[in-house]
């Protein structure tokens, strides 16, 4: 397959100007036809295809070669479509679409029979998301309204903050790759679970848990946040399988800060003299200690009051050590409340949960 990539430009009221209009038009015909179509969101690049055509939904599972019990999310340009997708929508689910759509954030609620299987992962659920981009929004009304669309990567690999690797994952294996340039926040949308007594966060992202806990007030964490959750079965993108990783062997290092520094350096030296071959090793740090580390490759993740940076540079970073051939990458802990739980979240399961306490 010819994979079509296309820059999508923005007027200076942050709107798709009209030759990306056009292009926009073009990609959402390609959707209701059965294509795939890569496209940008505040959050990560997603893979859309239409979400009620089971074809294509199975088609974007083979894309992303992503096992077809993991649900993909259905983007919507209009609340008024929620009773199109579920016809037992409770209050909260109003509450928080009222503070926080469009934006980073998606319900699950009882699915309708229309919303095929396929693109629920076998359940009787459907997620659902009203995200903020401009032409994800056009893209979405374009492509008649409902998009399933999971992130734009190959499963298991860092989620796309840029149009450059979505090209490098999905090329040749998607219709059109819509460029947008960088997403503004870089991890993937928070999951609320409104099919439970308690609403439960089954992925913590761009909307935080006290921002949820200031709406509805009772909101519980999905205990497979808080362990490895290899064995449970996934309610919702993300849940059970291992995401995010560089091909380089990942470690999460925790403790203070001079003990941390003192850990890592000792590794990066004990990888430089094995015997045979040179590793060449990596360190994710703050920028009040990269300076500290002597590995071969240093990457400043951001300072560590500002956790948008530390968010939207995460997956970024990623994908660098792979392609600066990192085989050792050690990362510092960034635990905290807010956005640095999903951080966390996102960073742990890049490891395989691989995280040292120094």
């Amino acid at each position: 397959m010819e994979t079509r990539i296309v820059r999508i430009n923005y007027t200076k009221e942050n709107e798709p100007d009209p030759a990306s209009e056009k292009a926009i038009a073009e990609a959402g015909r390609i959707l209701k036809e059965g294509g795939l179509v890569a496209f940008p969101t505040e959050t990560v690049y997603g893979l859309g295809g239409d979400a009620f055509n089971p074809e294509s939904s199975r088609r974007i599972y083979q894309a992303k070669g992503r096992p077809s019990d993991n649900p993909l999310i259905v983007h919507i340009a209009d609340i008024g479509d929620l009773p199109e997708l579920s016809d037992r929508i409770p209050k909260e689910a109003y509450l928080l679409s009222d503070r926080f759509w469009p934006g980073p954030l998606t319900m699950i609620l009882p699915k309708k029979d229309r919303v095929p299987k396929e693109t629920t992962g076998g359940l009787d659920t459907v997620a659902i998301r009203f995200p903020s981009n401009p032409a994800a929004k056009a893209l979405i009304r374009e492509g008649g309204g409902f998009i399933a669309a999971p992130s734009a990567n190959r499963s298991g690999r860092p989620s796309p903050t840029s149009a450059k690797y979505v090209i490098e994952d999905l090329s040749g294996r998607v219709d059109v790759i819509l460029d947008g340039g960088d997403c503004v926040i870089g991890l993937e949308s928070t999951i609320v679970d409104l099919t439970s007594e308690i609403p439960t966060v089954l992925r913590p992202g761009g909307v935080t848990l006290e921002e949820l806990r200031e709406v509805l007030g009772d909101v519980e964490i999905d205990r497979a946040l808080i362990k490895d959750d290899s064995g449970i079965a996934p309610k919702a993108p993300g849940m059970k399988y291992r995401h995010y990783a560089p091909k380089g062997d990942l470690t999460v290092v925790r403790g203070e800060k001079a003990a941390v520094e003192r850990y890592i350096n000792g590794e990066i030296e004990k990888a430089r003299n094995t015997p045979g071959h040179h590793i060449i090793t990596a360190v994710i740090a703050s920028t009040e200690t990269a300076s500290s580390y002597r590995a071969d490759i240093i990457k400043n993740i951001g300072a560590r009051e500002d956790e948008n940076a530390i968010a939207r540079n995460l997956f970024r970073i990623l994908r660098e050590c792979d392609d600066e051939g990192a085989g050792r990458i050690f990362a510092e802990s960034f635990a905290g409340p807010g956005l640095k739980e999903a951080v966390m979240n996102r960073l742990l399961k890049a490891a395989g949960h691989k995280e040292i306490t120094v």
